[in-house]
């Protein structure tokens, strides 16, 4: 599967119907961006059970902000709903694939539970 456009109006309903989604924000003045993009096309070719998504930050300002993305590229990894990934800068291929393998082997119940306990911790409790 190659890359997808994300925008505000297929964002969200990307997210909630898939299980695995990377999102990679970008620009098009952006150099480091125009580096990262063939080894995040390369590689969404080899996992079609996940989908990989681009935002461009200038045609999706409110998306970018809505994240906190303050440079770029910022890539994102949303597992089950949940961002179990966020790191800017360029990836190297090997970098893709060991993230994609450590989300693979999340256990997302437990990652739900410490989430749930963060939350309450956060509440103010005591």
């Amino acid at each position: 599967m190659a890359t997808v456009d994300l925008t505000k109006d297929n964002f969200e309903s990307t997210i909630m119907d898939n299980d695995m989604v990377f999102v990679d924000f970008w620009a098009s003045w952006c150099q480091p961006c125009k580096t990262f993009a063939p080894t995040y096309e390369e590689v969404s070719e080899d996992y079609p059970d996940i989908v990989f998504g681009k935002v461009d930050t200038e045609n999706e300002q409110e998306l970018a902000g809505h994240f906190g993305i303050r440079s770029i590229p910022t890539l994102m990894l949303f597992r089950e709903q949940v961002i179990i990934f966020q790191e800017s800068g360029v990836l190297p291929r090997e970098g893709l694939e060991s993230i994609i393998q450590q989300a693979r082997d999340l256990d997302m119940d437990q990652v739900r539970k410490d989430i749930e306990e963060q939350q309450k911790q956060q509440g103010g409790e005591g």
